[in-house]
């Protein structure tokens, strides 16, 4: 099997997950709808709700999409077709690279379905604030990408989506895609530590057309780094198994 033609068998079954567009489109748009359409004229931190909020909601939804890709991964390991790609002339290179871009898919879709809702609510965005907000919430799944290949190569399909979903919303919560926890204090220092809190921070970024501090450039990168790595040692641990 050739790597394009597996990264297109991959990108197929995006659109047959019945999951993926409940959890990672469904909820955060209903929610979006829901919430911000009754708090259109509040602020949060300075910034108008309904773009923070968009921003929050895409952040937690595209978590999820990119997240979710280990689900698919666990059950491919569980129905031995990793097994039998393994004899395959498909190197582990193009496998990694395949499960990423279905992830990045997936996210793509729960962005486009949000940013029309966010649309549909008023909120209006320079184009180079919506280019910019894009761009950054791309590069910031990139740990949640590594993430969901880890734990797709760790976990059974059984133990896997009370672990993606629980691990999620604890990211969304702590990075503040429901809400800021608070301004100051140890909580907002936690935030500002990981990579959710940069992808909430992206709606800031994309209404003063100002990328991220050095700090979120650091956090996402030290993140990605380490999950990739953590990601490559489980795929490995995994083959080195069956």
């Amino acid at each position: 099997m050739t790597a394009l033609a597996y990264a297109r068998y991959d990108l197929l079954r995006v659109v047959r997950n019945r999951r993926f567009f409940i959890f990672s489109i469904g909820f955060p748009l209903i929610l979006y709808l829901v919430i911000a359409g009754s708090n259109k004229d509040k602020t949060i931190a300075s910034i108008p709700f309904p773009v923070y909020y968009l921003t929050g909601m895409t952040a937690w939804g595209s978590m999820n999409g990119v997240v979710s890709g280990g689900g698919l991964i666990s059950l491919e390991r569980s129905l031995g077709w990793t097994r039998q790609l393994r004899v395959t002339p498909l190197p582990p290179w193009a496998y990694m690279a395949s499960k990423v871009i279905r992830g990045y898919a997936m996210a793509a879709l729960t962005i486009i379905f949000l940013y029309l809702a966010g649309l549909a609510m008023s909120v209006h965005l320079a184009i180079s604030g919506w280019l910019l907000m894009t761009g950054l919430i791309l590069v910031g799944l990139l740990p949640f990408a590594a993430l969901g290949i880890m734990l797709g190569h760790l976990l059974t399909p059984d133990t896997l989506g009370p672990a993606l979903g629980g691990i999620s919303a604890l990211f969304a919560l702590l990075g503040g895609a429901w809400g800021p926890l608070g301004q100051t204090g140890a909580f907002h220092d936690i935030a500002r530590a990981l990579p959710s809190y940069w992808l909430v921070q992206a709606g800031e970024a994309g209404l003063t057309r100002t990328a991220w501090s050095s700090t979120g450039w650091i956090v996402i990168a030290v993140w990605t780094v380490v999950l990739a790595r953590l990601a490559m040692l489980a795929y490995r641990r995994d083959t080195a198994k069956n």
